[in-house]
């Protein structure tokens, strides 16, 4: 019989993003999911800090990364996948829909040569798509409408959600995102709470309302118990208009416009220029939800 996967989860403070390890406790076989590369927007710094502490811990528990795996292209952080591929020779992955989320971007940040194709990782997941992790069983649902491509990986009795539901005191991700769905969001999000009510939920970020410690697991049956958002709206309707308010009232991520770049590369950063240096683009006056007040 197989054993549940093991789930440890780094909280980072300065993005509010769970990076995982998910391992086979029988093979040592593990993933790493949504890995953080840091980076100072005040700066300009980079740095491996979270990536780091992540191959330390797999160091030290004996762990043999198979996978390296985003469920989208973050727009409020850097994917450290890139790196992480360099350091471990594990293969990357992404759903097949980063193809539609880089032709959007391509066209944002005026690249004509950008090969919009998902070549930067080894892999794209179709929805429905099977792999392993040492002998456990995961599979990929496409789970669009915060963004048009992403996906939630289910291993053994653990769903990788990201930003699809956070922890149920914070409700749902946002949908107004370029190529975002709040009715999508919404029927991505009925197709995760129609696993079976013990599945285990792992979120992609915390934003720890009322100052509480940062939290990341939840259940199927808690998010349809005691969500803000699911546990309130009974149908699409209702679901889209509280999203969608909600959405107005938001600011982009500060990160949105340097992270996209990075992330719809497969999380390389620029090449360096001529003087050595690498540079990242902002386009002005492109995303239209500034928020003045």
């Amino acid at each position: 019989m197989t054993h549940p996967p093991e789930v440890t989860g780094f909280f980072d403070p300065r993005t509010w993003s769970i990076q995982y390890v998910v391992a086979d406790p029988a093979t040592k076989g593990c993933a790493i999911i949504d890995p953080v590369y840091d980076f100072d927007e005040k700066s300009g710094q980079t740095a491996s800090l979270n990536a780091d502490r992540i191959l330390a811990f797999v160091r030290e528990r004996g762990y043999t990364v198979e996978w390296i795996l985003d469920t989208h292209p973050h727009a409020d952080h850097f994917s450290a996948a890139s790196y992480l591929k360099e350091k471990t020779g594990a293969p990357t992955a992404i759903g097949e829909r980063v193809k539609d989320v880089q032709r959007l971007w391509k066209g944002f940040y005026n690249w004509p040569d950008f090969p919009a194709d998902g070549s930067q990782w080894d892999r794209l997941f179709a929805d429905g798509d099977s792999f392993k992790i040492g002998d456990i069983e995961a599979r990929v649902m496409f789970s669009p409408g915060h963004t048009l491509a992403s996906i939630t990986y289910v291993i053994g009795d653990a769903a990788f959600v990201h930003d699809t539901l956070f922890m149920p005191d914070s409700g749902t991700a946002r949908a107004d995102f370029p190529g975002g769905s709040a009715r999508v969001l919404w029927n991505s999000i009925q197709a995760i709470l129609a696993l079976p009510d013990e599945t285990r939920l792992f979120t992609g970020h915390d934003y720890q309302p009322g100052g509480r410690a940062p939290m990341w697991e939840s259940t199927v049956a808690e998010q349809k118990a005691s969500s803000i958002h699911m546990a309130r709206c009974r149908n699409e309707d209702a679901f889209v208009a509280i999203r969608e308010a909600r959405d107005r009232s938001l600011a982009m991520p500060k990160l949105i416009l340097q992270s996209l770049q990075i992330n719809t590369n497969g999380g390389r950063l620029p090449v360096p220029e001529s003087n050595g240096v690498r540079y990242l683009k902002i386009p002005l006056d492109l995303l239209k939800s500034a928020v003045w007040d």
